[in-house]
């Protein structure tokens, strides 16, 4: 992931916190703010993916399946 969608993303998850403080500030519960933030993550994930993070964690899941097939 270049820079400039680095920092988008860390712009996009400053106002995901900055609502839900808000949400929380307002007397929703903690499931609801706890929902907000993970679809708005996850949305935002598909908004701006980052390659490289995936490719990471589909390497560490081959490797895992391997060593635990080999037992």
């Amino acid at each position: 992931m270049n820079v400039e969608d680095r920092v988008k993303k860390v712009e996009a998850l400053e106002k995901i916190k900055e609502r839900a403080l808000n949400m929380a500030d307002q007397g929703a519960d903690a499931l609801e703010v706890r929902n907000f933030v993970q679809e708005g993550a996850k949305e935002l994930a598909f908004q701006l993916p980052d390659v490289q993070a995936f490719k990471k964690a589909a390497e560490a899941a081959k490797l895992f399946k391997t060593s635990v097939g080999e037992k």
